[in-house]
């Protein structure tokens, strides 16, 4: 095994991007033991509760592995076990609980996603998968029970989205909380030194914190990291809402998706999800929102897929959107009506599909069509908003 590298420059670089929100206790403590050249274990886990990441979730295991090449162990935990109880939503309801086949498929796209951000083929310190279940599912009711002494139901009704169902007067099934209390003995049973989490994950990797305290008389840093939202509107890219640029999308997909966002996230984007110098960012941000978007999504499509295909999807968005020509590629469709015809590639209601065919958001070559009935013919292409253009067969 190398040893730990503690060069305080590069570590300050790591630490100050803007990815880090915050760490607990705190980043001087933090700091001091990375440049200690103690060797840290550092895991981050997530639920697989859909089959697709986002970029949000691309600049946290950028950050680990940054930590794992200067020779820390890494973790990346898959929460196969907590995904089917369901972590609590701030939302009027529980979050939807999976099966056993669903965690399984999801974790399979996951670990697929991710690999372009990680070196897994480092053969002296590969990141590490671990799945919650291997402890988890062997816990009986007597180790639950004396694991829940560790706390007091007001504790766990201190979390924010509990206090909202009660203020709105909501249900909180008992499974919620014990949520926290799952989740924090992952840190007890892999014995780490530090998570790796969101904002709004921090309630949580304390719960962690204590038990390792606790039960282990250790220490943990919680390293929370900022959640990539709007700085304007606040919207978050979202797994469960289906927002976002996703890790899943093909390049010239994921490329569109970077310059559809917003103009405010471009930046954003430059900070969390290139490693670009800091020091060129006023200078990409001076190329004015569009340009500094191609920039930054020629960037990251290449860390997903290489160069060559990174310059192919920056030609045809450019070709597409800027010239105003056709896709090269399309899906084919079948010939139906145009309200089944939206319908069926927007994977919408027919009553979405109205809508957006009354909007004028739908042409056919190039022509507004708004009659819901209308029936393309083989050849033709269809356009649904901006982005989406499929060809008749």
């Amino acid at each position: 095994m190398s040893d730990v590298i503690t060069d305080k420059k590069k570590l300050e670089e790591i630490l100050d991007r803007g990815v880090v929100s915050q760490i607990l206790p705190s980043k001087e403590e933090f700091l001091e033991r990375l440049l200690s050249g103690d060797r840290l274990r550092i895991y981050i886990g997530a639920d697989p509760t859909s089959d697709s990441l986002h970029l949000s979730h691309a600049k946290n295991y950028m950050f680990l592995e940054e930590l794992r090449q200067l020779g820390h162990e890494v973790i990346i935990l898959v929460g196969d076990f907590t995904a089917q109880i369901g972590d609590p939503t701030d939302s009027s309801a529980a979050r939807k609980r999976l099966t056993e086949e669903q965690v399984r498929e999801n974790v399979r796209s996951w670990i697929k996603q991710i690999k372009p951000l990680m070196n897994f083929g480092d053969k002296e310190n590969p990141p590490r998968v671990l799945y919650n279940s291997e402890w988890l599912s062997k816990m009986t009711w007597k180790d639950e029970i004396e694991l829940a002494y560790n706390f007091t139901t007001q504790q766990m009704l201190e979390r924010d989205m509990f206090q909202k169902r009660i203020k709105n007067d909501l249900p909180i099934y008992l499974p919620e909380l014990q949520y926290p209390l799952m989740q924090g003995y992952d840190s007890v049973a892999m014995d780490v030194d530090a998570e790796l989490c969101g904002t709004d994950q921090i309630f949580n990797a304390l719960v962690g914190r204590t038990l390792l305290k606790r039960l282990k008389n250790k220490e943990k840093f919680v390293i929370a990291v900022n959640l990539m939202e709007n700085p304007k509107t606040g919207e978050l890219m979202s797994k469960s809402k289906g927002t976002g640029v996703f890790l899943s999308s093909p390049p010239n997909e994921m490329f569109g998706a970077i310059m559809a966002q917003p103009d405010e996230m471009t930046e954003v984007l430059f900070v969390n999800v290139t490693r670009l110098p800091l020091s060129e960012k006023d200078k990409i941000m001076e190329m004015g929102p569009r340009d500094a978007k191609i920039f930054i999504a020629h960037d990251i499509v290449k860390r997903f897929y290489g160069e060559k295909e990174a310059q192919k999807a920056k030609d045809e968005w450019e070709k597409v959107f800027s010239k105003g020509e056709l896709p090269s590629e399309m899906e084919e469709v079948k010939t139906a009506k145009l309200v089944e015809l939206v319908g069926l590639v927007t994977q919408g209601s027919s009553s979405s599909a109205k809508i957006l065919i009354d909007q004028g958001a739908v042409k056919v070559n190039g022509e507004v069509k708004k009659e819901w009935n209308f029936t393309p013919k083989e050849g033709d292409v269809v356009q649904i908003g901006p982005k989406k253009f499929v060809k008749v067969k």
